[in-house]
């Protein structure tokens, strides 16, 4: 049985930062976050390899965001710098059991079978 549990989620003005974790319990191997922008459908932000391997980000994060696994206290974070409103989201932690974790799995939160309840992110400007 696999739990996920983020935070660090809050309210902050544009170029401001948040740092978001994701505690896991269960076996863990290929780990993302997704977002949820008001209104819009869920899209992918970052993914991570099992064993904090190689990084895959989305174009609209990239040199902003970066992601990160701690293996010892089974946890992943999101370091999310120069904020800017559009990145007002939920932002939710997956994980899929499968090792193969290819880039464009950004694009198909469908095949993620674990997620978090979500925590959530305002950018004001």
């Amino acid at each position: 049985q696999v739990h996920l549990v983020e935070s660090g989620g809050g309210s902050v003005q544009a170029g401001g930062s948040l740092r978001l974790s994701c505690a896991a319990s269960g076996y863990t191997a290929c780990m993302g976050w997704f977002r949820q922008p008001p209104g819009k459908e869920r899209e992918g932000v970052a993914l991570i390899l099992p064993g904090g391997g190689n990084t895959y980000y989305a174009d609209s994060v990239k040199g902003r965001f970066t992601i990160s696994q701690d293996n010892a206290k089974n946890t992943l974070y999101l370091q999310m710098d120069s904020l800017k409103p559009e990145d007002t989201a939920m932002y939710y932690c997956a994980t899929r059991s499968s090792t193969w974790c290819p880039g464009d799995y950004l694009h198909r939160p469908y095949v993620f079978g674990y997620w978090g309840q979500g925590t959530e992110v305002t950018v004001s400007s």
